[in-house]
């Protein structure tokens, strides 16, 4: 099953059970995207060590 028949599905239980519709594939991805690199800078600004 690929994404879109994902959401297809999902989008339907979601209308069956009277709730919101779940977000288009792709939506938050660059929010994510924003989220780890911030993470990994600083995790690694806080691992190196202080320039001499």
């Amino acid at each position: 099953m690929d994404i879109v028949q994902q959401h297809m599905l999902d989008s339907c239980r979601a209308a069956q059970h009277g709730e919101a519709q779940p977000p288009l594939p792709g939506t938050h991805d660059r929010d994510v995207l924003r989220i780890i690199r911030r993470r990994i800078r600083a995790w690694t600004s806080a691992r190196l060590p202080p320039l001499p």
